[in-house]
C-alpha cells in the first residue's frame, strides 16, 4: 500500500525508525505514533519506501 501523500510517507518512515530502534518511542507523535501501534515493520517500510514525487502534502491537497 504506497502513501497517498508526503505527510503520511514521512509519518510511516518515523514510525519504521522507531520500530529499528533507531529513535525513541517517546519522540513519536500524532500519527506516526499510531502507525507505530497498529502496523508491522513490513507494512511502515512499504508505506515510507513510496517517492514523494508528484505527492500531495496532506491528502486533502
Amino acid at each position: 500500500m504506497p502513501a497517498q501523500s508526503k505527510a503520511q510517507q514521512m509519518a510511516a518512515g518515523a514510525a519504521l525508525s522507531a520500530k529499528r530502534d533507531n529513535t525513541k518511542v517517546s519522540k513519536l507523535q500524532g500519527a506516526s505514533k499510531e502507525m507505530y501501534d497498529s502496523m508491522s515493520e513490513d507494512e511502515l517500510a512499504d508505506i515510507a519506501s513510496t517517492k514523494r514525487k508528484e505527492k500531495p502534502v496532506h491528502k486533502d491537497d
